[in-house]
């Protein structure tokens, strides 16, 4: 090992120790963050690899320079429960792009009890998931960048339902296992999350250390079809197997 690598090694070390050192008196559990959601169309339909050239460069033609969307979310949490769901705040006032608001979106997930409570609409239905909580296996990296004023550690796992390698940024001082959408699992809030090199970016732009008060309350009323987390992923994976066979792209699920 040279010595740039021995020395790069040591600086990462170094900074591990302090941040887990100082969130014992700098952790904050109780809060809510605005993230905000960019995808890129064209990024998109680049990063699959079953469909022709033809076919991306004609996406990339019709889209040209509308290909992005920008979307807010919000993630409410107070330590043991988070809420992630979509906002009524908009992120472009010059491009309302691509928004998923008009479709029911609520992401609960409460970690003392080790459970989820999804509220999803997928291909025009809407699905309550319940079920145990089970996070991503995630393989932490030694990178560390700063996010919405948070140093963060970076960690990586692939989706291969969905052929999607994702890249998690958390914080070590939100000791909370939570993140956006339905990604979790990792020593700290997930403040930023990168999908396929930038087809998607969901990052954190502001943290407000707020009561969260009856913020993380599930809706009383809500009328779909209960499933458990396995039955979902299963009517995403053959929906996605059947567009791949017709060389057609799964719109219609979220990216």
């Amino acid at each position: 090992m040279n010595n740039s690598r021995i020395f790069h090694n040591v600086i990462l070390s170094i900074l591990f120790i302090l941040i887990t050192t100082t969130s014992s008196w700098a952790q904050q559990t109780e809060g809510v963050i605005r993230y905000l959601v960019t995808g890129n169309w064209v990024k998109i339909m680049a990063a699959t690899d079953y469909l022709s050239q033809e076919k991306k460069d004609r996406v990339s033609y019709v889209w040209g320079n509308n290909a992005e969307w920008k979307a807010y979310c919000t993630l409410s949490f107070n330590g043991q429960q988070t809420k992630y769901e979509e906002s009524d705040e908009k992120a472009d006032s010059e491009n309302d792009g691509y928004s998923w608001r008009q479709d029911e979106y609520f992401i609960y997930r409460d970690f003392e009890k080790r459970n989820i409570r999804d509220i999803i609409k997928l291909l025009g239905k809407v699905y309550i998931i319940e079920d145990t909580l089970v996070a991503q296996p995630w393989k932490i990296l030694n990178d560390i960048k700063e996010v919405s004023g948070h140093i963060c550690m970076n960690a990586t796992w692939t989706d291969t339902v969905r052929d999607q390698k994702i890249i998690a940024w958390f914080a070590l001082d939100i000791p909370i296992s939570s993140g956006p959408e339905r990604y979790c699992g990792l020593p700290g809030m997930i403040l930023e999350i990168d999908v396929n090199d930038g087809a998607k970016v969901i990052s954190a732009d502001r943290i407000e250390y707020i009561s969260t008060g009856t913020a993380l309350e599930f809706p009383k009323k809500v009328k779909g079809k209960h499933i458990q987390d396995a039955a979902y992923e299963n009517i995403i994976a053959k929906y996605i197997s059947d567009k791949k066979a017709l060389e057609e792209f799964w719109w219609g699920i979220r990216y």
